[in-house]
């Protein structure tokens, strides 16, 4: 019984997000407020932490990283597409449109990654050192 509640302790000390998220959701029942809405705010901020990482970013290495708008726009699209399908009357097409076009952010995001000028750097290093 007791290796069992070590390894819960364990588990929480390690995942905090779960006692975060816990809380907040206990939060949200007692002020009994929209869940909708909440969701909705919590991607809002996400995307002005997003942004926020991005300046920082700029200013401390002078580059822009292509992943950290296509990631703002992302979770904006998301949170769009959240406020449209809680709406009681529906506009599907709009629904639609918007997960295409958050399909299309994400293979841009995939391409970003993939033909990223930092890992050309390290390909190119790690063929002068087999050299």
């Amino acid at each position: 019984m007791r290796k069992a509640i070590q390894r819960i302790k364990n588990y929480f000390e390690n995942n905090y997000e779960f006692l975060a998220a816990g809380i907040i959701f206990i939060i949200i029942l007692a002020a009994n407020l929209e869940f909708q809405k909440i969701i909705v705010l919590m991607l809002e901020f996400i995307v002005i932490m997003e942004v926020m990482k991005m300046i920082s970013d700029f200013i401390k290495k002078a580059k822009l990283r292509l992943r950290f708008v296509i990631d703002i726009f992302i979770i904006f699209l998301i949170r769009d597409v959240i406020i449209y399908t809680s709406h009681a009357k529906k506009d599907y097409f709009t629904i639609i449109f918007l997960l295409f076009v958050i399909l299309i952010f994400f293979i841009f995001r995939i391409l970003a990654i993939k033909y990223s000028p930092g890992k050309k750097e390290i390909i190119l290093k790690e063929e002068s050192n087999e050299k």
